[in-house]
């Protein structure tokens, strides 16, 4: 590919270095002069003329080359590479730094997206994904996937390759990754996967010497994405079946707590402000839930058993809870004086849950209002998790933004 190659010694201050892919780094320069001193040079360097000029360029070896300077080297032992195809010559360069260098996983996804570059330039029959069965005079695949070709040069997995390909491809600025809490497989994985924009002010602050993480932006985007496809599904529900369906469905149920009426003649009964409904009733409520569902359910500590059964009686899969603690004691039943309510989550079909860092507190401690009134920050927070999906607020005592409103004490 690159032609016969020649050996002679060339002066150190002839040979001109172009911008290179991989920077110099002081420690390298460090370590090889100090061995080049005592044992020499052990690989001379690549470098080339090319098309045909006077002052040769260097192809591969710049650490080294470096390291000669610092020795004060007037000449340094050079391979002389055929310098008619300038783009050959460049990959005898990514491919030493690719095998040799300690390349970090920025540097190495940069490497490898300007080898496709070339490779695909020179070989564009293989941009397809090459003639796996031919073979050339040389013994490797005659026009063969870039990715094959870079891996078998390499000794790298073709899946290692197409990943280092993947974060180069998708993240424009991944050179101002390098060295920074960025430049690590994982995070660069995470960083792939978000918008530019968002790629960017990460990537600022991380140039900035700010140690930051994408892999939660990363969760937090595909989240997102998947409440709105989740919105998009329970419209297209709707439309499919002729009335409206909800993806978020907020329900404080009218629960009728018959051992009041034994135990305390109804002093304490519900029935007393708002009318309830028994179990069998409850189980008989129309839910007008989509396919793919969460449902908010409210009870209080004796009820709890009554709110598992409502959640499996209409086909949800309990998840989680949340906790209203109510600043002093309640009324109560049997051994306790109540303090907290309990929102029950339970599931039906996919629904994304929170991203990891965007959970909302498990307990949240508020003033109690009217009987049986919840506090507005509990709908508040069910849609800053769903924001896009649509919402149904069932026995609703007021109308929301954002919410649709089923219940009596609705406007």
């Amino acid at each position: 590919m690159t032609g016969a190659a020649t050996h002679r010694p060339v002066l150190v201050a002839a040979i001109n270095v172009a911008e290179r892919l991989r920077p110099l780094r002081d420690a390298t320069v460090s370590e090889l002069a100090a061995s080049m001193s005592e044992v020499g040079l052990i690989n001379p360097i690549s470098i080339t003329y090319p098309n045909g000029r006077a002052s040769p360029f260097l192809v591969a070896g710049v650490h080294r080359l470096e390291a000669a300077r610092r020795l004060k080297w007037e000449t340094i032992d050079c391979t002389i590479i055929d310098g008619k195809n300038v783009d050959a010559t460049k990959l005898v360069e990514i491919d030493e730094n690719l095998i040799r260098a300690d390349l970090t996983p920025a540097e190495r996804s940069i490497h490898i997206a300007e080898r496709k570059r070339i490779y695909e330039a020179l070989h564009p029959e293989t941009k397809k994904g090459g003639d796996r069965r031919s073979k050339s005079q040389l013994g490797t695949l005659k026009g063969t996937a870039f990715v094959d070709d870079t891996a078998a040069t390499n000794d790298k997995s073709r899946t290692a390759v197409a990943r280092d390909a993947t974060r180069a491809k998708h993240i424009p600025r991944i050179a101002d990754c390098i060295g920074t809490s960025l430049d690590e497989g994982e995070e660069l994985d995470a960083l792939a996967k978000l918008p530019q924009e968002a790629q960017g002010k990460l990537i600022a602050r991380a140039a900035n010497g700010e140690k930051v993480s994408a892999k939660p932006e990363a969760k937090r985007a595909k989240r997102a994405a998947m409440e709105q496809r989740l919105a998009k599904q329970t419209l297209a529900a709707s439309e499919q079946i002729g009335h409206r369906l909800y993806g978020v469905i907020y329900i404080d149920p009218p629960w009728q707590f018959e051992p009041y009426s034994r135990v305390t003649g109804m002093d304490r009964a519900a029935d007393n402000h708002y009318p309830t409904m028994t179990q069998d009733e409850l189980t008989e409520l129309v839910i007008p839930a989509a396919p793919d569902c969460v449902l908010f359910c409210w009870v209080t500590v004796p009820m709890l058993p009554a709110g598992m059964a409502f959640l499996s009686d209409h086909g949800f899969t309990y998840r989680t809870s949340y906790f209203w603690l109510k600043p002093g004691p309640g009324t109560g039943y049997w051994s306790t004086k109540d303090q907290i309510e309990i929102l029950l989550v339970a599931t039906q079909g996919k629904v994304p849950a929170p991203a990891p860092g965007d959970q909302p507190p498990q307990t949240l401690t508020l003033p109690r209002g009217e009987h049986s009134a919840k506090p507005d920050q509990f709908a508040a927070m069910i849609a800053a998790m769903f924001p896009n999906v649509p919402k149904l607020e069932m026995f609703a005592r007021k109308q929301r933004e954002g919410w649709d409103p089923w219940g009596n004490q609705a406007a």
